[in-house]
């Protein structure tokens, strides 16, 4: 039987499906349920694993590679290097990434998508940290390259 897409649990003792949860606890990424058969009274553990969605990044040449938290944190914490960026801000920035896969159906999100987001967070924390993540994720080529993204945020800050 299916309530609410998960199958019923059974008591490993009796085999029952009724019981009550007597305590719960989150642990790490799991949550942690004391429970108790109605029908026998013993009690055991059980564990919840939250299980999120796939979400996939469309690389610039049309690979596709599964998205990674770290990966683009040590992108950001690259171009925030001995700048007075708090890692409260970087989290907050990887937060916002994910906040926009969340509204995508289909849990894909182009990498140009990806650094617009953050390209747009640096701008407003600090301009020398957006300058080096928009060399990366712009992919410079010169320096008028530098140059346009330069004159690109002073005219934004007017």
């Amino acid at each position: 039987m299916l309530r609410n897409g998960v199958t019923d649990m059974k008591c490993p003792y009796c085999g029952k499906t009724e019981f009550k949860v007597i305590d719960s606890r989150s642990k790490e990424e799991k949550i942690r349920r004391r429970r108790e058969c109605l029908h026998c009274g013993r009690r055991f553990t059980t564990y919840e694993v939250v299980e999120e969605p796939l979400r996939l990044v469309v690389k610039r040449d049309g690979s596709i590679e599964t998205y990674d938290r770290n990966k683009l944190l040590s992108g950001i914490y690259q171009a925030i290097k001995k700048r007075p960026v708090t890692v409260a801000q970087v989290n907050s920035i990887a937060d916002e990434v994910e906040d926009k896969y969340t509204g995508i159906i289909n849990s894909q999100m182009t990498s140009d998508r990806i650094g617009a987001i953050v390209l747009a967070c640096l701008r407003d924390i600090d301009a020398i940290s957006y300058i080096r993540f928009a060399s990366v994720y712009q992919d410079f080529h010169d320096v008028a390259g530098f140059i346009a993204a330069i004159s690109a945020l002073d005219s934004d800050k007017k």
